[in-house]
């Protein structure tokens, strides 16, 4: 025996880090993509928590989507709309990265937005309001210094003041909010 189990074996031929389907445990036990980096494959539920593996889970938003600005606000609000802010966060966080330079503060406060509404959703309070604080701020900041207070026909003061207005009221009711009744409307105007 050269003191490989058949675990060992059946991996090394499904390649380095990967099982059938190009995502699982690697060999260092993490979870892999195909092309061999860290992701965590485990299915997850409407407000991105982990589930187990195996277990029915909505569709994942894929990582590192460049969109123009106008679809990164549609498929954030159809995904906000259907009670799901933890994909809508991964969508705003491809435009943050992704973005010009100059608009990295507005997606990463979009994003911020987003991820707060999750926690808030999740019955996590006080990581809810700080999150959505601190998006409100990013937006607003944005605004103010871009001199562009509705980009992309997004209305930066009444997501900012939806964002204040939620965190105080999670604050005060100390339990988990309905993700898709508490979304904001990005785009007043319904385009």
């Amino acid at each position: 025996m050269n003191g490989t189990s058949d675990t060992d074996r059946d991996r090394d031929d499904e390649g380095p880090g990967r099982h059938e389907g190009g995502h699982g445990p690697g060999r260092d036990g993490r979870d892999r993509d195909s092309e061999g980096r860290a992701r965590n494959a485990r299915p997850r539920d409407g407000l991105g928590r982990p589930l187990p593996y195996g277990a029915d889970g909505v569709e994942r938003q894929p990582e590192g989507v460049v969109r123009a600005p106008e679809e990164t606000v549609a498929e954030a609000q159809a995904l906000l709309t259907a009670g799901r802010p933890f994909h809508a966060h991964e969508v705003f966080e491809d435009a943050w990265k992704s973005g010009p330079p100059g608009e990295r503060t507005l997606w990463r406060g979009m994003a911020q937005l987003a991820v707060g509404l999750t926690h808030a959703a999740r019955g996590n309070a006080k990581g809810g309001a700080r999150l959505l604080r601190r998006g409100a701020g990013a937006v607003e900041e944005w605004a103010a210094v871009s001199g562009t207070p509705r980009p992309y026909g997004m209305a930066t003061a009444d997501l900012a003041r939806w964002g204040r207005e939620l965190a105080d009221a999670v604050e005060r009711a100390g339990t988990a909010v309905d993700a898709a009744a508490s979304a904001p409307v990005l785009r007043p105007d319904g385009r």
